[in-house]
Order: structure tokens, then C-alpha cells, then sequence
């Protein structure tokens, strides 16, 4: 069994693998501990684990993952991948980015695929059905771009990202909503249809903490998972573990 954690901006994923790509268990946790550890490997029969985080990695945590568990990666740019990378400055390139798309791409093998990952930033990133990672582009996530209106303004409010989201806004509420969420479909739709030009059969994965919210207000048709990076970090993992 294959334990995946996956550190982003505001949550800690932790997924098991057995056999098959789909986790048997995923569950968000506010932090790492050794006593959470401990719990998982008192339960389970865990001989592999890899440690992914965009955020600063716990040391400590790494050193300690890396004494009881047998096959322990942490995840950084000199890892070996299944993929070629062709960006070209890989050490900055984020873990989550790499490992959706990895992750997409053992959904769909043999496709042009486009990962949205919509979470504190929402990221573009296309992987090509010989499994050539391009590349991508960051743009700020919906909650960044409703924060950034009432940080940068003398009379904007804060408003949640959740609610009323009408074509045109009737009150300042919604028209910073309707602003911010719909703003993000329409970019979200027009990176599909320039890079459908290049790739007539591009398919197009949705996932982050934003998918679900995105994803009925758009036209195109979309795969949402929620799992994707995990997946990907657990593709990553079996890449290593049988090199």
C-alpha cells in the first residue's frame, strides 16, 4: 500500500493506494504529525510514500516519513518522472502542476489534455499525448481575485466566493462575484479554444478546490476530479519504486 500526501497553500491532502490508479482513502488534514503517522502505519501495510508540498515541507516530518516507511520520496524537481518535462526552468516548476498533468495523462493516455487546477491560483498546463509536459500559465484563484478588489479599492467589500452569480451583478456583491467566478470561466473557455486550434482532440481535466464551482458554469465539455494530483504523485511513486 502506497501513502500519498500532497501539501498546497491551505490544505493537506493524504491519500492510499493499493492496487489500481483510484485511492481507497483520501482525507484532508490540518497538518502532518508523527502521531497521525503512526496511526496510518499501526492500520495499514504501507511500503511506499511520497511527499509532495508547494508550501515549505516539514523537515522534521521528512526526516521522520523517511525513518519508518521502506520507499520514501520527497518529491522535487530531480525526481525521476514518466514524462518528459520541456519547461524550462524545472526547479521552479510547482510539484501540483507536474503531478496533475502526470495524473490526467494516466487517466487519458495517448491525449492531448489540459489540466485546470483551480485552487489559490488557478493553473493551465498541457501535456501532449506522447507525454511531453509544455508548460502553462498561472493566473489568481476566485478568492484571490475578490480579495484583491477590496484590498486594492477604498470601497469594494469582501465577498465570498459562494452565492448569487448572475450574468450581470444587480448590486456590488454580485457584480465583484459574478466578476471574479465568471471572469474565471471565460478565461478558463478561451485557453480552450486557442489551444483547440493546435490540438483539434485536446481533452480538458478540471480539479481543485474551485472545480465544482467552476465547472457547471462552463460550455465545454470537462473530466472533474478532485484526485487528480494525488493520482499523479502515486503514478510518480510506482515510476520510482519499480525503476
Amino acid at each position: 500500500m502506497h501513502l500519498v500526501i500532497d501539501q498546497g497553500n491551505t490544505t493537506i491532502k493524504a491519500a492510499l493506494f493499493s492496487e489500481g490508479k483510484n485511492p481507497d482513502r483520501v482525507e484532508r488534514i490540518p497538518r502532518l504529525s508523527r502521531l497521525y503517522i503512526d496511526r496510518l502505519l499501526a492500520r495499514y501495510p504501507i511500503s511506499g510514500c511520497i511527499y509532495s508540498s508547494v508550501a515549505h515541507a516539514d523537515a522534521d516530518m521528512t526526516a521522520y516519513l523517511q525513518s519508518q516507511i521502506p520507499q520514501f520520496y520527497y518529491f522535487t524537481s530531480e525526481t525521476p518522472l514518466p514524462v518528459t518535462v520541456d519547461y524550462r526552468t524545472p526547479s521552479t516548476l510547482g510539484s501540483d502542476r507536474i503531478a496533475a498533468a502526470i495524473g490526467a495523462s494516466t487517466e487519458a493516455p495517448g491525449k492531448d489534455i489540459l489540466v485546470v487546477d483551480a485552487g489559490t491560483c488557478i493553473t493551465y498546463d498541457l501535456i501532449t499525448a506522447d507525454s511531453h509536459f509544455l508548460g502553462g500559465n498561472i493566473a489568481p484563484g476566485i478568492k484571490m481575485r475578490l480579495r484583491a478588489m477590496h484590498k486594492y479599492t477604498e470601497r469594494l467589500p469582501i465577498v465570498e466566493k459562494n452565492g448569487d452569480t448572475p450574468l450581470l451583478g444587480y448590486n456590488t456583491e454580485t457584480a465583484m462575484r459574478s466578476g471574479a467566478v465568471l471572469g474565471a470561466c471565460h478565461e478558463i473557455e478561451g485557453y480552450i479554444e486557442k489551444l483547440r486550434q493546435e490540438y483539434p482532440g485536446l481533452l480538458i481535466f478540471l480539479t481543485g478546490g474551485d472545480a465544482f464551482l467552476l465547472a457547471d458554469k462552463l460550455k465545454t465539455s470537462i473530466f472533474v476530479d478532485d484526485c487528480i494530483v494525488l493520482k499523479g504523485l502515486n503514478r510518480i511513486l510506482h515510476h520510482n519504486v519499480y525503476l
